[in-house]
């Protein structure tokens, strides 16, 4: 007499996919470990300047053959303060006089996470994967290691749900997180992923997110493949 199949309880993971190089080697981070067909990505749509990250990122999830989602947060731009959500505001390097960076965007991951735990909750995900890092957090303080650990804890409690925040990032440096891309073979889809605050191709090259970016591959010894990509294409650049 034939029996049922075992259920399958292989863990599924979500990937918080901004679109950009961090998160974009998280996805494929995630494919090696949990394996094709056991992987989701989820983007958000919160009135960012750069908002051609969300075409980058449904064009990643399509390259890696994994299900996207883009959900809608416009509160951070109702709140405002920050030059991620206001284009009357530019982009500085610098920190602040509160020493954080005219960026920073107050409770971001922390939403995002805890949206990103409701949406696993309802598909039966418990591995949730994301791009921060404490090593180059641009002075981000939920980025840090703490905040994920309470954060994780909280979302436990509140939710009463074994979910589990991953942060293969969090203490590498830009340059190992090129060579691990190229390690896990996520330098294709990095062609087509999006760091520049302001929100342009070919990146500006001066705001801290495209700095940051590119002393990465410099010092990893790798070609930009965006920049490889965009100077094959002669692309113009635009907004």
């Amino acid at each position: 007499m034939s029996q049922d199949p075992a259920p399958d309880t292989a863990p599924r993971a979500l990937v918080v996919l901004s679109g950009g190089q961090d998160s974009t080697t998280c996805l494929y981070w995630a494919l090696d470990r949990f394996g094709a067909g056991r992987v989701e990505a989820l983007s958000f749509d919160y009135g960012q300047r750069h908002r051609i990250e969300l075409d980058c990122a449904a064009r990643i999830a399509a390259l890696a053959d994994v299900p996207h989602v883009v959900l809608p947060i416009n509160t951070f731009g109702a709140l405002g303060g920050s030059a991620l959500t206001e284009k009357a505001i530019p982009v500085r390097a610098g920190l602040e006089a509160n020493r954080l960076p005219n960026t920073f965007v107050p409770g971001r991951n922390l939403i995002f996470l805890s949206f990103a735990a409701a949406h696993a909750y309802r598909r039966g995900i418990t591995e949730l994967v994301t791009g921060v890092a404490q090593t180059d957090y641009s002075g981000y303080p939920d980025c840090r290691l703490a905040t994920i650990e309470a954060l994780q804890q909280a979302i436990r409690l509140g939710m009463e749900a074994e979910i589990t925040i991953h942060t293969p990032l969090m203490f590498k440096s830009k340059a190992e997180t090129v060579h691990m891309a190229q390690a896990l073979g996520a330098l294709p889809a990095l062609a087509w992923s999006h760091t520049c605050y302001n929100g342009v191709q070919p990146p500006c090259g001066e705001c801290p997110a495209c700095r940051l970016r590119a002393q990465g591959f410099a010092e990893a010894g790798i070609a930009d493949p965006l920049i490889e990509r965009l100077r094959g294409a002669g692309t113009d650049r635009h907004a």
